[in-house]
Parts: structure tokens; C-alpha cells; sequence
């Protein structure tokens, strides 16, 4: 017996679609919400969109909520679209789940609303949810004012965030930098929200990153010299950055710390630096 239904929005995107698959993969009927088409979209439509929003949700028990403007878009489409897009449709889908009888809500967001909070002051930054997110544009302003939506007091449902660190399509040089400290594969990420999907009594906010090499107190360090203390650390690293003939980072300026989740969610990242080498034939 398949585990139940879940609306995934967002469905035809990399993270809504990573998400669709592993949830799909793990036994749940999927439910797909999206502007695009793609193997896991169902409804294809505007997120603003009434009708598209209660047809979507029915017989859903579970909406995990990828679909946004996101950073790119920044400058490109009008502040009043970000806040239409990012927080209004949100709030709209919030009361139709309600509605719906939804039992539960996991919302993407990312850790870039932290974004004035991560610039370094002689040490490197360390990410945690203690760290009070500063927005520094509209993106970050409007996923912080969705998350607050999310998390309100008053659903009759139980609700989950998840800051994800960055796991988009990127040189491999400097996907694998980003990955020793700011980075996450989107595998990780779509397991991340099947253990949301799938903890009932899970609530807050947590960070979902990649594995972690550093402690807090290497912050320092991390900021005024990252490549010996990586080459201290992890020399199997550092033999494989060679080998690919990528640069380790010499200073690096934040890292996002994924512990509560792995506490309160059983989220343990699998793909480190090491997966984004192709195995030998």
C-alpha cells in the first residue's frame, strides 16, 4: 500500500522534481503543480491560479512547496511579482490546504535569507538556525516572509521549513569548492524533504547542506587559510581536487551546518565532493 498523496509544486523545476522522484521512489502517489511541463507535473498552471489550486490539492494529505521566483529572477521581474509569486500564492495555498485537510506542509526555503548574516568578520560565518537571518534583497525578503507564513501558530496542520544551501548546475570546479562548505547535491536535497514528508511531528526550521568537514571552532582558520586546514583535514580531498585540476578554495567565508536536521530528521548528506567524479569504466 502506497503511503498516501503528495502535491509537490514547483514539479517540473530541478528541486521539485528531484523531490517528486524520491518521493515517488519511496511509495507516494504524486500530485505535480507547475508552469512547465515534466515527467511529475499533473496540473500545469499559474501558482495564483484558484481552480488549478483546488484541483491540485485534492486527496492530497501531504504539499511540499518548492515553486518560487527565485535569486535569478532578481531585477528582472518587478518586486510586486516576487511578493504575488513568493508570498500571496503562498498564503493562498496555505488556506486551501487547510480547506483540503492537509495534514501537513514542507516548505522550501534557502539559506540565502540569511544573506546580510553571512558576510565574514575576520572568521568565517557558521550557519546554524541560532544565526538571525538579515534579507539583503527581494528574494530573500519574501521567502523569509513566506517561511513566517508557513510557521504560523494558527494552521490545523503541522508545518516544516527547509533552508536549502545552493545545488544548482554549476562549473565542476566550482561545484566542488561550494560542496566542502555551501553547497548541497540535489539528491540530498530531495531526501531531505521525503524525511520532512515523512517525520509527522518534525516542526521548525532547518538547514539542509552537504556533508561537513569543519567545526565551529575552525572558523578562524577557514577564513584566513582553508587550504591547510583542508589539506589537515581531509587530504583524500585534496588529492582529488588535484587530481581534477581544480583550485582549493583558500579562504572560505561561511558554512552551513545541517546538524539539527540530522538530529530531528535522521538527514544525513550522502553526496560529498568525491560524487561529482564520474566512477572509472
Amino acid at each position: 500500500m502506497g503511503l498516501g498523496t503528495v502535491l509537490v509544486t514547483g514539479s517540473s523545476g530541478v528541486v521539485g522534481a528531484a523531490v517528486a522522484r524520491e518521493l515517488h521512489s519511496a511509495g507516494w502517489q504524486v500530485h505535480g503543480w507547475d508552469l512547465c511541463p515534466g515527467p511529475w507535473t499533473t496540473h500545469r498552471g499559474d501558482l495564483r491560479d484558484p481552480g488549478i489550486r483546488t484541483d491540485a490539492l485534492t486527496g492530497a494529505t501531504v504539499v511540499v512547496h518548492t515553486a518560487a521566483l527565485h535569486a535569478p529572477h532578481v531585477g528582472a521581474v518587478p518586486d510586486n511579482e516576487f511578493r504575488a509569486v513568493n508570498v500571496e500564492a503562498t498564503a493562498a495555498l496555505l488556506r486551501q490546504a487547510a480547506e483540503s485537510g492537509v495534514q501537513r506542509i514542507v516548505y522550501t526555503s534557502t539559506t540565502s535569507v540569511y544573506g546580510h548574516a553571512l558576510v565574514p568578520d575576520g572568521r568565517a560565518v557558521w550557519v546554524d538556525e541560532s544565526l538571525p537571518p538579515r534579507p539583503r534583497d527581494i528574494y530573500d525578503e519574501t521567502k523569509l516572509e513566506a517561511e513566517t507564513l508557513v510557521t504560523s501558530a494558527h494552521h490545523p496542520f503541522a508545518t516544516i521549513v527547509l533552508r536549502i544551501a545552493r545545488c544548482f548546475p554549476e562549473p565542476p570546479a566550482t561545484q566542488a569548492a561550494h560542496r566542502l562548505y555551501r553547497g548541497v547535491d540535489v539528491r540530498d536535497v530531495a531526501r531531505a524533504h521525503r524525511l520532512a514528508a515523512e517525520h509527522p511531528t518534525a516542526t521548525g526550521t532547518f538547514n539542509i547542506a552537504g556533508p561537513m568537514l569543519f567545526h565551529p571552532a575552525d572558523t578562524r582558520q577557514l577564513w584566513c587559510d582553508a587550504t591547510a586546514l583542508i589539506t589537515d583535514r581531509a587530504p583524500e580531498v585534496v588529492a582529488l581536487f588535484h587530481r581534477q585540476g581544480w583550485p582549493l578554495p583558500a579562504k572560505i567565508d561561511r558554512v552551513y551546518d545541517s546538524r539539527s536536521a540530522g538530529d530531528h530528521l535522521g538527514y544525513h548528506p550522502a553526496y560529498g565532493v568525491e560524487t561529482l567524479v564520474p566512477a572509472p569504466r
